[in-house]
């Protein structure tokens, strides 16, 4: 099936700019054009922009991502160079994810604080609770957060 840049846009739920920017950057060699021009998706161009998507969503930029396109077009002796690649990305966003995870545990032990507090009409009590006696799920956060793990 042949698509235009506006209806893979919205099948990749981003808009058409972002597709012909990528095109004008060439990370889309591959996308053919009619006869008039116009850029036309075929269902392998999506499976390539998905790839796309995940490595911009990684954090690549588009420069890394054209030293991609140029690993892909010398074939199977850059296969251990893509591998490095995708491993890397892997690691970049299991780091991002633990990252967050610690934010986000930061902020329900936050929120958790406060809720405390307000019911208290005070933070005194909170703020000179010792780790030992917070409850179990925020004894380690708030470890965490003095470095004290």
């Amino acid at each position: 099936m042949l698509y235009t840049v506006g209806e893979m846009a919205k099948v990749l739920n981003v808009p058409a700019s972002t597709l012909r920017y990528y095109d004008k950057e060439g990370i889309l060699p591959f996308v053919e054009r009619s006869s008039g021009g116009i850029r036309m998706f075929t269902d392998k161009d999506y499976e390539w922009l998905k790839v796309v998507e995940c490595l911009k969503k990684s954090g690549l930029s588009i420069k890394d991502i054209k030293a991609f396109i140029e690993m892909i077009e010398r074939g199977d002796d850059s296969l251990t160079e893509r591998l490095k690649l995708f491993r890397s990305r892997r690691e970049a966003v299991q780091k991002q994810m633990s990252d967050m995870q610690d934010t986000l545990d930061y902020l329900e032990f936050k929120c958790w604080y406060y809720e405390q507090s307000i019911k208290d009409g005070t933070e005194k009590r909170m703020r000179a609770i010792p780790v030992d006696e917070l409850p179990q799920k925020y004894k380690n956060i708030k470890k965490k957060m003095n470095n004290i793990v």
